[in-house]
């Protein structure tokens, strides 16, 4: 039996709902599917809590506290040499084992997990402007332009290090909950998908069609 399709109001077929990153894999996946994956689904619940508190805590001292930067990395080092020779004394003391440097740090596959990630969504990141940028996806390349100029006036009214706290906020939060709230996100996304291709394919017959254009010169056939 043939499927059946809903119209709007021009006519028109509704557009499917979007499947956001090319999706034909889970989220956890697409994020690269190791411990940075964990993190930002939050399925690592206490290392995402605490790099959450950590950020906060940073930008919190240098935003609110108004800290400096070299004045702050001193005293951490010295509080945290304080807690060492502490920690030193009463393991001596009690028998207990010396302080060690935390798994998290001293794990090499986790940094080079999270350096490779970083390094692959980068490319493709670069790979995709690039097809934009050139033309080839018009609909996207004025929505790329919108998305720069918003950016852009956000980053004169925030400064840099609020942008980042911001930008952190983002990257620990929206993939948890796409992923959580997966179907309305698509459903609403396709909505407005619609809505701007309509909204394009309008200025295109009015505007774009009636450039002038200069004559298409034939190819000779050798």
């Amino acid at each position: 039996m043939p499927k059946n399709k809903s119209y709007d109001s021009d006519g028109e077929t509704t557009t499917p709902r979007i499947n956001f990153f090319g999706r034909g894999r889970p989220v956890h996946a697409i994020l690269g599917g190791g411990k940075v994956a964990d993190v930002l689904l939050w399925r690592n619940q206490k290392l995402s809590a605490t790099l959450l508190f950590g950020v906060t805590a940073i930008w919190y001292l240098f935003e609110v506290v108004e800290y400096n930067f070299v004045t702050l990395f001193c005293h951490i080092c010295i509080t945290t040499m304080l807690i060492v020779f502490i920690r030193s004394i009463t393991a001596e003391y009690f028998g207990w084992n010396p302080p060690k440097i935390p798994e998290l740090i001293s794990n090499e596959d986790a940094f080079r997990e999270a350096v490779s990630t970083f390094h692959r969504r980068l490319n493709e990141l670069l790979r995709k402007f690039l097809h934009i940028a050139g033309g080839n996806d018009p609909l996207n390349f004025f929505l790329v332009l919108t998305s720069l100029f918003i950016i852009s006036v956000i980053g004169s009214i925030f400064n840099f290090l609020d942008l980042l706290f911001v930008g952190f906020l983002c990257m620990e939060t929206l993939p948890y909950l796409y992923a959580r709230y997966e179907k309305e996100v698509e459903y609403h996304a396709s909505q407005m998908t619609r809505k701007a291709s309509k909204m394009y394919k309008r200025f295109d017959s009015r505007v774009l069609n009636k450039i002038p254009r200069g004559p298409v010169k034939e190819k000779k056939r050798t």
